[in-house]
């Protein structure tokens, strides 16, 4: 619902994304804030802000695969351990210069989804789940054995990005140029909803059989959306790559492919800002468990280090039972109760 007195007399307004002045404005005094929080942010909070702006990043494309198109995948960590280890890789064994590595990154985390993504053509549901879940442990395999290209089990360093004498090594550098790829990934995910194929995922996912009838071509657009999406994890995984600056094959681990799961789940599937409200959510969590709640309970709890995992697992099963269709659709709710007072009981 548009706020009052707001009409869509274009197309082209009905496409916008911002259509008052007043979310043009809360839009550019929100990217002041963002840009300008090395000058009051503290080192640890730029490292832990710098980390959520990557995995949100990375969760985008979960979004456009599994929240528009309905194709579970549980291996999309190892798809940005791809896109992270071909940036080592070709940094490290070939001297690419690191930033040239993105649209590599994308192309090869985007080709191993799609190679992980031709049973979708026969499987759906927990069974094409199941398919993805072999991703993750064959991408690690790979990672570990082919030592003479990976390094095996032992980490893989990639010097700081650089132009033009900067060093992008320090966190206010790296983390404007995090910000510059999330607001850049934001955009095309929000807008692939609008696209053909965006549409077409939404068939898709829908309704399968449905959009069969129609014409749509159900694996053509399938393969697709495993390859976008993968290939976001891709650019994730460069980012990541150069923030640590020295990558093993444990950062991309099963848990964080059920993690970035978790996010779609709290923040509602099929939508953009539900990415940023999950992901937001979950990284405030793990923050306090860890670093409040687990010193107050070491000694106290046996294997309190596991607390946090515990803790959202809980919260996701409480997200599926109560407000299964997340945050971004509460927050919904909230606008329309606040635009349609006095009459806000339409909006229960």
């Amino acid at each position: 619902m548009l706020p009052s007195g707001v009409f869509n007399t274009k197309y082209e307004l009905d496409l916008a994304i911002l259509r008052t002045r007043t979310q043009w404005v809360l839009l550019a005094l929100g990217l002041v804030a963002v840009f300008s929080m090395p000058l009051y942010t503290s080192t640890y909070w730029m490292v832990q802000i710098t980390t959520l702006a990557i995995t949100i990043v990375a969760v985008l494309g979960l979004h456009v695969l599994t929240g528009l198109c309905g194709q579970i995948s549980i291996g999309h960590a190892a798809f940005m351990g791809v896109g992270a280890y071909t940036a080592g890789i070709l940094a490290t064994n070939y001297g690419v210069n690191g930033w040239l590595c993105p649209p590599i990154c994308a192309l090869s985390a985007g080709v191993a989804g799609l190679i992980f993504g031709l049973p979708c053509f026969r499987l759906k549901g927990f069974y094409l789940a199941v398919s993805t879940l072999a991703a993750s442990f064959i991408i690690e395999w790979c990672i570990k054995h082919f030592d003479t290209v990976t390094g095996g089990y032992r980490y893989k360093s990639v010097e700081p990005l650089s132009i033009g004498g900067v060093e992008f090594y320090s966190n206010a550098a790296f983390f404007s140029l995090v910000i510059v790829v999330l607001i850049l990934a934001t955009y095309v995910a929000k807008n692939i909803q609008r696209t053909a194929a965006g549409r077409a995922f939404v068939a898709i996912r829908d309704n399968e059989l449905a959009a069969e009838v129609s014409g749509i071509n159900i694996f053509r657009y399938k393969m697709l959306a495993f390859f976008v999406g993968c290939a976001f994890a891709g650019v994730a995984g460069w980012l990541w790559a150069y923030q640590q600056t020295t990558i093993t094959p444990t950062d991309f681990q099963l848990s964080n492919s059920l993690l970035y799961l978790g996010v779609l789940v709290i923040g509602g599937w099929g939508s953009t800002a539900g990415v940023y409200m999950g992901a937001t959510f979950l990284w405030f969590l793990d923050i306090m468990i860890r670093d409040q709640v687990a010193p107050a309970l070491e000694g106290i709890i046996p294997e309190v280090h596991y607390l946090g995992a515990i803790t959202i697992g809980v919260v996701v099963i409480a997200f599926v039972i109560l407000e299964p269709r997340g945050l971004a659709y509460r927050w919904e709710k909230i606008k329309m109760y606040y635009r349609l007072h006095p009459y806000s009981f339409w909006a229960r």
